[in-house]
């Protein structure tokens, strides 16, 4: 009986810690849909590791962003964006078959996803991280507009070795405001997103150039600033 009892107070405690976390979680998730985040897990995780590199972040708004740089990203990224819950279940599907088909195992992230990551997470292909990406990601998506989604993504993803959000690349690499980016320049920054480590957007390798232009070539097949201008 003494065991019984140690087993169900042991259960006990932890169906009441996961549930303070999930109340914490989502405490946040409601904060961070007025309040600015100071700073995210993958910024923190840098300024360990490197704490004699300077991390170079600066907030902008949204409406101080060039709506070129929105739509680069989710011309590149995530085109189902403005129409999805988080998680676009039909591309995971699609990476699914792929890889049964032989072809090498594709990320299915979308913008919301990799929000969630860069804010709370780790970087990993394990299961339980994407677990709680996804989980993170359809609360994101239920809790915050797709507006002040990409809003905090643009702020927090990494553009570079200790460069993080639109308004510190666009200073580093091309000396101009977020406000001032074109629609060239916004779609070379979006092309080093998968890399930023290795990619440059300032002196752009020939995959860089390439990549840049099929993404312009996606923001015009998407109606070009029509499609993200509801938001």
């Amino acid at each position: 009986m003494a065991r019984k009892s140690i087993a169900r107070r042991i259960v006990r405690w932890m169906v009441w810690a996961f549930l303070a976390v999930v109340l914490f979680i989502a405490s946040l998730l409601l904060l961070f849909r007025y309040v600015n985040p100071p700073t995210s897990a993958f910024i923190l995780g840098y300024r360990m590791a490197n704490p004699q590199t300077e991390v170079h972040q600066q907030w902008v708004d949204y409406e101080d962003i060039s709506p070129w740089m929105p739509l680069a990203v989710v011309a590149s990224e995530d085109q189902r964006f403005p129409d999805h819950w988080g998680v676009d279940f039909a591309a995971i599907r699609q990476a699914l078959l792929e890889y049964q088909a032989g072809e090498g195992l594709r990320g299915a992230s979308t913008i919301t996803q990799q929000t969630a990551k860069n804010l709370f997470l780790w970087n990993g292909r394990s299961f339980l991280r994407k677990t709680l990406e996804a989980g993170l990601a359809l609360a994101l998506d239920g809790l915050w507009s797709k507006r002040r989604i990409l809003e905090v993504y643009l702020n927090i993803a990494e553009f570079g070795p200790g460069i993080y959000g639109v308004e510190a690349a666009s200073r580093a690499y091309f000396g101009a405001s977020a406000r001032q980016l074109s629609a060239e320049h916004s779609a070379r920054l979006a092309a080093v997103l998968p890399n930023p480590k290795v990619l440059n957007a300032a002196t752009p390798s020939p995959y860089v150039r390439d990549r840049a232009f099929w993404i312009r070539g996606q923001m015009d097949q998407l109606s070009g600033l029509q499609y993200l201008r509801h938001l």
